[in-house]
């Protein structure tokens, strides 16, 4: 049997993962760390004067594509990831930068004309980065709307609290920073903080890291690029 993996990705998101994970032989558990919310938006989406659509998850296009059900728009997305969700849910000009706020904000400042029209990003209530400030000075119009929440999970589940006090996790996944913050709070008021050393993190991103350093590893391993695929070869890294 492969190492046993704890998967803490809202359900939103695990399926390709789950099944990436899956195939490389590797035993799961899952711990969603966020749940996933899509609110009803009564008065719809303000599109008014909008040149291209900001996606920064795949979450931002479901939430889109269940309010709207306009695909004329460019999509611009954060990662690879994000793009085969704008693709799925039936866009095709789409533009993917390399997995972080700072990348797609460069194909931004690159590839669009701040004169064409306002860039509408549909975000979580809790955005990851400023995109405003990251492209402060260049004139951009982003208008960000809050179409989903990402609610930090309450409690661990008990096979996974039984499985981390027996030391028998090999690996923990963590995509995001929240997630990362979510799973800190619960291994604390578990008071399951010393049984995590035969345990590695593999993380997306050193920002991901650094809100697990609170924590005693085995070891942590940082995706070489934040993507899925990369962050899957850093697990199989840390076996090899």
């Amino acid at each position: 049997m492969g190492p046993l993996i704890l998967n803490t990705r809202p359900e939103t998101d695990s399926q390709d993962l789950e099944a990436a994970l899956l195939a490389r032989d590797y035993r799961l558990l899952s711990a969603p760390m966020l749940r996933i919310e899509f609110p009803a938006c009564p008065n719809g989406l303000d599109l008014a004067g909008v040149q291209a659509l900001i996606f920064t998850s795949a979450n931002g296009v479901r939430a889109f594509a269940r309010q709207n059900s306009d695909r004329h728009y460019p999509a611009l997305c954060v990662g690879d990831a994000t793009a085969h969700m704008a693709r799925r849910a039936g866009f095709t000009d789409i533009q993917s930068a390399n997995g972080d706020i700072e990348d797609l904000a460069g194909l931004i400042a690159r590839h669009i004309d701040p004169k064409r029209g306002v860039l509408f990003h549909p975000a979580a209530r809790k955005v990851a980065g400023d995109l405003g400030e990251l492209l402060r000075g260049r004139n951009f119009d982003i208008r960000r709307q809050t179409v989903y929440d990402a609610v930090p999970s309450d409690r661990l589940p008990d096979d996974v609290i039984t499985a981390i006090a027996a030391h028998h996790i090999d690996a923990v996944l963590f995509f995001s920073p929240r997630t990362a913050e979510s799973f800190v709070k619960l291994i604390e008021r578990h008071k399951l903080e010393k049984d995590l050393v035969d345990t590695r993190a593999i993380c997306l991103s050193k920002a991901v890291q650094d809100r697990l350093d609170v924590l005693t590893w085995h070891k942590t391993e940082v995706a070489k690029y934040p993507t899925q695929e990369y962050l899957l070869s850093a697990l199989d890294n840390a076996f090899a």
